[in-house]
């Protein structure tokens, strides 16, 4: 099941330290539910076609020189239609004053008013991006999630197949955990998934036997990292004597995780396979296939060629 999300705007004045001008009576009830944000220019000019209130309006230098040279008259129907659309917020930035009939139609139609120093654009780029990370599609998956030589992989499987062993046989390797057990998946852009932990089991593994041990304290706090970019996801499987596996890796297998295509591994384990060596490795090619070689191609290739050498000396 896919979570929606939503910000709310007393949280964006604090993450940003934007100033107060005007605050509504619902002030703290406001939540922002897109992600996108607006310059409303031609809203000034009159032309309401497809405007979207559900948006954080944002107005600059522009937009603000444009009114001001309007008489107060033309500025109090123009900021009476615009706060009528009832939109989250207006934030001005560079540290404009609002004037006097932008303050009195924003109180008139319960709008808060919000202040930055910042420049329009620098301040736009960051809300948007701060928005896309908070306001993303997200998912909770069963599996374990390591940072292995910079990759993001995702161990998933039945539970007992030992995930978390395998996870603490790669912490004393050096390598990093994110999550254990529960794996929030945010997608933040059409083909990129970033995973974390839920708060409330951050930074803790379980293992059947022992119990929860504190990652963190246990092998020090360069042994976890907050979220990751998830790169490759691994599924690990009981091994099973009659069954096919995949040999030469020319095919690569993928999974979709929230209509994003993640590369995957199906891994057979047996008493005596060492996994973390083996998770490693798969860390590496994968992070050599993102960058253009392929080995199972450069392999197949290789004996090709030698076949048909061997064809023409005949």
């Amino acid at each position: 099941m896919i979570d929606t999300y939503s910000v709310p705007l007393s949280t964006l004045v604090k993450e940003f330290k934007l100033e107060i001008e005007y605050a509504s009576a619902d002030f703290d009830s406001i939540r922002l539910t897109v992600e996108d944000v607006s310059r409303p220019g031609l809203q000034l000019a009159g032309f309401f076609d497809h405007f979207e209130p559900l948006r954080l309006q944002v107005m600059g230098n522009a937009e603000m020189s444009y009114t001001a040279k309007l008489g107060s008259e033309e500025r109090s129907r123009i900021f009476d239609r615009l706060f009528s659309y009832k939109f989250p917020a207006l934030l001005i930035a560079r540290n404009i004053q609002p004037s006097a009939e932008c303050i009195e139609m924003a109180k008139k139609h319960n709008v808060t008013i919000l202040r930055s120093a910042e420049a329009t654009s620098t301040i736009i780029s960051t809300i948007i991006t701060y928005l896309k990370a908070s306001l993303a599609p997200r998912i909770t998956r069963h599996g374990v999630l390591m940072e292995i030589y910079g990759e993001g992989i995702l161990l998933i499987g039945d539970s007992g197949i030992g995930k978390s062993e395998a996870a603490v046989e790669l912490l004393k390797r050096g390598h990093r955990l994110i999550a254990d057990d529960a794996v929030e998946i945010k997608k933040v852009s059409n083909s990129s998934l970033l995973g974390t932990a839920p708060e409330l089991i951050r930074n803790y593994i379980e293992l059947r036997g022992i119990g929860i041990i504190n990652v963190a304290k246990l092998f020090g706090i360069g042994a976890i990292k907050q979220d990751n970019e998830i790169n490759l996801v691994v599924n690990i499987v009981p091994w099973k004597t009659h069954e096919v596996y995949d040999r030469l890796g020319l095919e690569q297998q993928y999974t979709d995780i929230l209509g994003v295509q993640i590369p995957m591994n199906t891994i057979p384990i047996t008493p005596g396979r060492n996994l973390a060596v083996i998770l490693e490795v798969a860390a590496m090619n994968n992070r050599q296939r993102r960058m253009g070689y392929n080995a199972a191609l450069e392999f197949t290739e290789q004996i090709n060629r030698h076949f048909d050498e061997s064809m023409g000396n005949l």
